[in-house]
Parts: C-alpha cells; structure tokens; sequence
C-alpha cells in the first residue's frame, strides 16, 4: 500500500474508533511498557531511526501499533508523538507520516460523554446545540475533539469539546517516575533530566490547555490582533457557546500541509505562506509579548483564497517588555557573532551562563544553531536540518546544567525547532534574518512609534525581501 494511503487509512480508522481516556496511572503505564513518552522515544528514536533502506512491513505494523496506543493514551503520549512526527528531521518520511496522523486523529472519546460534558456545561440550552451538532468528529487531538456544528441561529461552527478525565491523565502522567522529564526532553533534548524547571513549565503548560476558557480569551485576543492581516486567519470564537470545558469558534475549513504540498504550489505562494506563518509564530513575540507556542502543522490549514487559518490556542505563553527587549538583544549579538552580546543577553533572560572560554564556545554553537535560519543574508530557503547542531548540543547534560536556563525556554526553543521543521518542507525562501531584526528594531522603539496592527511590517514590508533569489 502507497505511503499516502496507509496514512489516510490509519487515521480514518482512529477517527472511526471510540474509546474513553485511560485515567489510571498503573494502565497507563502498563499499555506504553515503559511510560507513554519513552515508548515514543525508544521505538520510533532507536530500532527505527536512521535506516537507510524503505521500512519492511514489520516496521510499518509497528510504527502503526505505536500510532494507535499514543492516540488511544491522550496526554503527554499523544504530544509526543505529534512532536516527534514533525521536529525530528533525522526520522524515516514513512515515520514522519504515521506520527503525523497525531495531529488530527485519535480514538474519540464516545458521543454519550461528549453529550454529557455538553449539558453538564449548558444545561437547559444544551438541546438547542447538540441538535446541530454531527456525531462523528472531524478531529481529535490530545486535549479535546472537534465536532462541526450548525448554531440554532444557522451558524457554522467547530465545537471543540475537552476529553473527559484528561485533565486527570496528564496530571497521572507527570506523577508516573520518568514520563514527565521524557516529554520535556522531546521538546528539548536532554534538558528535563538536568533542570526541573522544564518539567514544571511542561505541567503548566499542558494543564493549562485543559481549561478552554483560558483558550477562548487567547483566541479571542489573536482574533483581534491579526483581524486586519492579509493571510492569517484566526476563528471567531461564539461566546454564548462556550465553557471551560466546550469551546466554539467559526467554522474555517481548509487543506491540510500535506495537501496543499501535494498541489505543488507555487514559489509566490510558498514563500507568502511562509512569511505569514514566521510572522505569526516568531513576530507576535516582538509586536505583543506573545507566542503561539504548538507550531505543528495540525494546528493550521490552507483556503483556496490565499489565505492560512490557524487553530489551537491551548498553548500560548507571555511575557513583559523587559523579556521582549532581551530577546532582541539576543537576536542582534547572536546575527553580529558578539559572545559577550550573547551572555549579557541570556542574563537579562534570566539564565546563568558560564564564563568559561569553552563553555561559551559551545554557548555560541548552541545560540548559532538556534537562530541558524537567520544567520546568512539575503533570501534563503530553511534548511531541512535548520536547529539540528544546536539540539545535539542539548544533550549536553553537564553544559545544559552550567547554563541554567529558564523553564520557559521549553517552548520558545520547542517553537524554534517546529517552525523550523515547517518551513523547510514548505519550501518557503525569505531573508529571514532581516526580517526578524526588523521585529527587533521595532520592539526597541517607544510604543507610540510602532507599527499598529499585526500586518503591516510582517506582509506588507517583508514581502519584499523574498522576491530576489540568490
């Protein structure tokens, strides 16, 4: 069977399968083996990794035994799969894309407990949307599955409904001895054995996206800053339909990554995407103090108008303007080689950076690795390797130690590496270094001289520095 048929195969069967959330930490462990994240680790990391030749028909069963269990756990399992089939440039293209059935597809959880989650959120007026409501979902995710839905007003929506005792299963999965620190170190290899904090920022991260009342008031506020923007769309979220534990946007519907590649469009079109995507990602931190910080490619889709719609906004982090003004400081020392630049700056970040000359050698191999796309002028394409050094170098477990860094540098690395991984398949060619320190520049100025709105210097301006090749 073609590769592109097994994957649409394995994920309609996961959609077409109902099963409740295994709450029980001793079953949760027992169905993994050894602990949902490091089955994902050893299986697809160790026997798999590296082959050279096609998979055999063992390996495929295996890659999809493994889909399945993940899909079936939720949780810190299912997360790590999904990172792994899109961040992990090393893996197989057929591992990429089992793992990559995650981001959309999972056993549901059966109608009668969405039904239930429903009326115990609406009560009296819960009739009037489970009557417009479809029964099978269109996607299910870690956190929760997506229904669409037709309001009693005609609206078409997507009513995103929280996997009963999944808050429960994740808080099981960072008690279970090992699970947490092996999720944590999918997001950043090797740092949750040395510092406890990105286990922390992990669990309250992810606890985080169990509330959907905390996700509408974010969706709510990238709805209003990218309301004017060229490309991006963000779903309008329908107040009177949500609680904290069902969320309810406007239906957007659009092609998946893998489709809109698979329509091979054009260079233009590629390198618009991209920006757009770079800007929503990585210049929402500069502009607001915010980032969206689960890139994967589940989490958006393509319009035949030009445009990209993106979904999920479990996972958002802030920060102040002290934060934002360091960061770009980083960014400057790092793109002019400064060392001394790069450790005043990942001081005022709140890291501890060694003085030693070897250390901040490897400081700035790491720091080069992590900002690499950005390193050469000009228009360029992302490497599919874009991160990769600085990610070995992260295994480093005495050198990650002396650093001391942040826990909530888990995910602004983790949203590096994934965007990273997504624009080099998209193809997409940008001189992103300039764009970027535009970002920074701005980011320096006082309030009142910056550019209002989402759009203007993240299309508007920067487009134009994706138009000559080199």
């Amino acid at each position: 069977m073609h590769e592109d048929e097994l994957v649409a195969l394995l994920r309609e069967q996961l959609l077409g399968t109902e099963r409740p959330v295994v709450r029980s930490g001793v079953e949760r462990l027992w169905k993994t083996g050894r602990g949902a994240a490091g089955l994902a680790l050893s299986v697809v990391g160790g026997r798999l990794r590296g082959k050279g030749e096609g998979l055999g028909a063992a390996d495929v069963r295996a890659v999809s035994q493994l889909v399945s269990r993940l899909g079936e756990l939720k949780g810190l399992a299912m997360k790590a799969g999904q990172v792994l089939g899109y961040i992990d440039p090393t893996l197989p293209p057929e591992i990429r894309g089992l793992l990559s059935v995650l981001q959309t597809a999972s056993p549901a959880s059966p109608f009668p407990q969405v039904e239930a989650t429903i009326r115990a959120a609406f009560g009296s007026r819960a009739d009037m949307l489970l009557a417009g409501l479809e029964r099978q979902p269109v996607s299910v995710a870690s956190i929760g599955q997506v229904h669409r839905a037709r309001l009693p007003d005609g609206t078409e929506a997507a009513v995103k409904v929280r996997h009963p005792g999944i808050d429960e299963a994740l808080q099981g999965d960072f008690r279970a001895a090992g699970t947490g620190s092996s999720f944590a170190s999918v997001l950043l290899p090797g740092a949750a054995s040395s510092i406890k904090g990105f286990i922390d920022e992990a669990r309250t991260v992810l606890l985080e996206e169990c509330d959907f009342s905390l996700e509408r008031e974010r969706q709510a506020t990238f709805a209003r800053l990218f309301a004017q923007d060229e490309v991006i769309l963000v779903p309008a979220v329908e107040p009177e339909w949500c609680a904290s534990s069902v969320l309810t946007t406007r239906w957007m519907p659009g092609q998946s990554f893998d489709a809109f590649l698979a329509a091979n469009p054009s260079q233009e079109v590629r390198d618009r995407m991209g920006i757009a995507l770079f800007s929503f990602y990585i210049g929402t931190l500069y502009r607001h103090g915010l980032f969206h910080g689960d890139p994967h490619p589940g989490n958006y889709a393509f319009r035949e108008d030009g445009r990209v719609v993106v979904y999920d906004f479990g996972c958002v982090r802030s920060f102040d303007s002290a934060t934002v003004l360091a960061f770009a400081a980083l960014v400057d020392a790092v793109r002019a080689d400064e060392a001394h630049g790069m450790r005043e700056a990942l001081v005022a970040l709140g890291a501890r950076p060694p003085g030693d000359a070897e250390s901040l050698a490897m400081l700035r191999t790491l720091l080069r690795g992590f900002f690499a796309p950005l390193l050469e002028q000009g228009p360029r394409p992302v490497h599919p390797g874009s991160g990769f050094e600085a990610q070995q170098l992260l295994r480093d477990k005495r050198f990650l130690a002396k650093l001391s860094l942040p826990g909530r540098f888990l995910f602004l690395f983790r949203l590096r590496f994934g965007l990273y991984a997504v624009l080099a398949r998209l193809g997409a060619v940008a001189d992103w270094g300039a764009i970027e320190s535009q970002w920074a520049e701005e980011a320096r100025r006082p309030t009142s001289s910056r550019t209002s709105g989402a759009s203007s210097a993240s299309h508007a301006g920067n487009t134009s520095l994706s138009s000559k090749r080199t």
